[in-house]
């Protein structure tokens, strides 16, 4: 058997670590990146330099691959479909991508799916027409208030605004952008659940986790979700596997949801998808017996899928947001003697405030005395 070719595009960190995961399994890979010095390029050999939407670079990329995976949704549905139609096996398929890249889309499948989802709609395009749907909505919201998403490009809490009047989103309305408009949801808690899924229909779902969010950005990850009713935990794995499969998703697919009071409902609403290796999986690395990175890997080379248990009663992900350092590796020194078990995982990225650099993970019985050890961790690297 020749050694598997998986292509990636995206030279990000997520990119970076299906590296080690694919050298284990013995597949080649080879990732599309956006620089020579990027998080990816600095790990994976066969690098090309070029544009996701590069029809060139795209079929440099693809030249003899076994399948083609993404790291990111900002790819050209209709030049993927070109792919697949000159024999790329493209994994997850274009119609399933549309549904992470298209927040429209998504509420609408998801809808005809009977998924629990917040009450939402889609603002008109005429801006004083989308004005008046925002004020009707507005009037019929609990609190008068409602969450404003672009449908396309936001993430990390950008495209996404709560208002109490349409002024707020005057910039936004009747622009090139689609907006729609949701209701607030008074949630207990964020949740999220991963699902893998193989193009011969293979299936598993790992752990339901907690999602603690800072700034619109994941800073903390409890795996296991404490405290979860396990009636919930089951209806929140039940829904986050009927989304992959009715969406046809392959690979790791990420369904981020909101854990509700309404205990008469399914005590669950979902928010956003993801389809590719998620923040809210990093987890997986040192807590699961399968990382979310393997998964994928043998997910979209249509290879048996590994088991999803825990590795240890309790993981912590702390998130390493920006540093007021020169250089992280000058930490690591304090970090690690301050927590000896943490296992630090640096992206290789230019340091930004509030950027994403890193992540630590943390082992162990509680859960509050593991996120105090990963948080210490996390902070120290960052300086604070």
């Amino acid at each position: 058997m020749s050694t598997p070719i998986l292509a990636v595009i995206g030279g990000g960190q997520l990119a970076r670590m299906m590296a080690p995961a694919a050298q284990r399994l013995g597949v080649h890979l080879r990732a599309l990146v956006e620089a020579p010095d990027g998080a990816t390029a600095q790990v994976v050999v066969d690098s090309i330099v070029g544009g996701a939407k590069d029809a060139a670079d795209l079929r440099r990329l693809t030249d003899g691959a076994d399948a083609l995976t993404f790291e990111h949704e900002h790819v050209d549905n209709d030049q993927m479909r070109g792919l697949r139609e000159q024999g790329v096996s493209v994994q997850p398929p274009p119609e399933a991508l549309l549904y992470a890249q298209d927040k429209i889309q998504m509420r609408t499948r998801l809808t005809a799916l009977g998924v629990p989802c917040p009450r939402w709609r889609a603002l008109s395009a005429d801006a004083r027409t989308a004005e008046a749907e925002l004020v009707q909505f507005l009037a019929e919201s609990a609190d008068g208030s409602a969450v404003v998403k672009t449908a396309r490009g936001g993430y990390d809490g950008k495209g996404v605004r709560v208002v109490n009047a349409p002024a707020e989103v005057a910039d936004w309305i009747g622009g090139q952008t689609p907006l729609l408009v949701e209701e607030r949801v008074d949630f207990v808690r964020e949740l999220a659940v991963l699902v893998a899924r193989r193009p011969s229909g293979q299936a598993v779902t790992y752990p339901v986790v907690e999602s603690i969010q800072r700034g619109g950005v994941c800073a903390e990850v409890i795996a296991p979700a404490p405290d979860l009713d396990p009636a919930v935990a089951t209806r929140a794995r039940e829904i986050a596997l009927s989304i992959a499969q009715g969406l046809g998703v392959t690979g790791i697919v990420a369904v981020e949801m909101f854990e509700t009071s309404d205990r008469g409902g399914a005590g669950v609403l979902v928010n956003e998808l993801a389809m590719r290796p998620h923040n809210s999986g990093h987890w997986t690395i040192d807590g699961a017996q399968t990382s979310q990175f393997e998964q994928h890997i043998r997910a979209v080379l249509d290879l048996p899928l590994g088991p999803t248990g825990l590795r240890a009663p309790v993981t912590v992900m702390a998130n390493i947001l920006g540093s007021t350092r020169a250089s992280l590796s000058d930490a690591l020194p304090e970090a690690l003697a301050a927590v000896p078990g943490a296992r630090v995982e640096l992206y290789g990225k230019e340091i930004r405030p509030g950027r994403k650099l890193g992540h630590v993970n943390v082992c162990g019985d509680d859960p509050g005395a593991v996120a105090a050890l990963a948080r210490t961790a996390a902070e120290i690297i960052m300086g604070s």
